[in-house]
């Protein structure tokens, strides 16, 4: 229970503009920059020196987010930059890739930020997934793993764990997830409850992340999810309007969920050892994670119930083709 309140009413962060080091040199891809969260984090890091890539659908949404940073007053900046990426569309992420590659060597944190929750119902993707499946882990799996190279390339100069891939989970995992994290068979036939498939997504999230650890981890590569906190944002515009009011005196500026981004993204209280980890609001490692989701992290052989690896070959058939 304890740990329940803290999610809604979180300690002070630790880690701000006010005091996070300059980031020059360094490069950074934020998913979704162009609004919410993704601003508020493009804007702290623009700041701090670092160069951002703004990646997303729209660019004259990312071009009118990158006006409204650069307006603002700032002692230093570094650069922003927009990546055309439609996470729903698969055939738009190796391109995008590419067109990263083309320009830079290195990239020192990605950061899986955007997302899509409880569209209306029967909202699919390009290629016919359920709409929140394919833009919260499908599309962020494919970006990750096409990245790996020049992710892997930039860990090979830097100290353990500063290179960093950060996922997006939400509270809901806590609340709402079934006894075992995932059902599987939501994922080849989905149920008509978007809040449903939402809480699997959410799931898949650190169910990612963690295999991601395992994969990369011994490489000097960290892989953690977070919980960027309750917030008000443009995440609960398919939310029914009586649940907003009620959940209203609840939610904080989006500032603070860029907080808990930036924790688990660069803050030094990390080391690879935290790799598959979950970060709670401001900037936290959960202290007690359900018993039932850490099984489910763990395969068969290692005494779990072996859903997280289902949950990635899941990703990893769905996206083999548009490698």
């Amino acid at each position: 229970m304890g740990v329940m309140f803290s999610q809604f009413f979180p300690p002070h962060p630790t880690l701000t503009e006010a005091n996070l080091p300059s980031q020059k040199g360094k490069v950074f891809i934020v998913t979704g920059g162009a609004s919410g969260v993704g601003f508020e984090l493009c804007t702290i890091l623009y700041k701090a020196g670092g160069k951002v890539y703004l990646a997303g659908r729209s660019e004259a949404n990312a071009q009118s987010a990158i006006s409204k940073i650069k307006a603002l007053p700032a002692t230093s900046h570094g650069e922003l930059v927009f990546l055309p990426l439609s996470l729903d569309d698969l055939t738009t992420i190796k391109p995008a890739v590419e067109a990263f590659t083309a320009l830079e060597s290195r990239l020192d944190v990605l950061f899986n930020n955007a997302g899509v929750s409880m569209p209306p119902v029967g909202s699919v993707s390009a290629q016919g997934h359920e709409l929140q499946m394919a833009t919260n882990c499908l599309g962020p799996y494919l970006l990750t793993q096409l990245l790996l190279p020049t992710l892997l390339s930039t860990a090979k100069t830097a100290s353990p764990a500063a290179v960093r891939v950060i996922w997006t989970s939400s509270i809901v995992v806590d609340l709402s997830a079934p006894k075992g994290g995932i059902d599987i068979s939501d994922l080849t036939s989905p149920p008509p409850h978007p809040q449903k498939n939402y809480i699997t997504s959410k799931t898949g999230n650190w169910f990612l992340a963690s295999a991601l650890a395992a994969q990369v981890g011994s490489e000097g590569i960290l892989s953690v999810t977070q919980s960027p906190g309750n917030l008000k944002t443009a995440l609960l515009r398919h939310t029914p309007w009586i649940l907003r009011f009620m959940t209203a005196p609840l939610l904080y500026d989006a500032k603070m969920g860029a907080y808990t981004e930036l924790w688990a993204g660069l803050s030094e209280e990390l080391g690879i050892e935290d790799g598959g980890k979950y970060v709670l609001p401001w900037g936290r490692v959960h202290p007690s994670p359900r018993p039932d989701l850490l099984a489910a992290l763990k395969t068969k052989e290692d005494g779990g119930t072996g859903v997280a690896a289902l949950f990635v070959d899941y990703c990893e058939n769905q996206t083999a083709e548009f490698r």
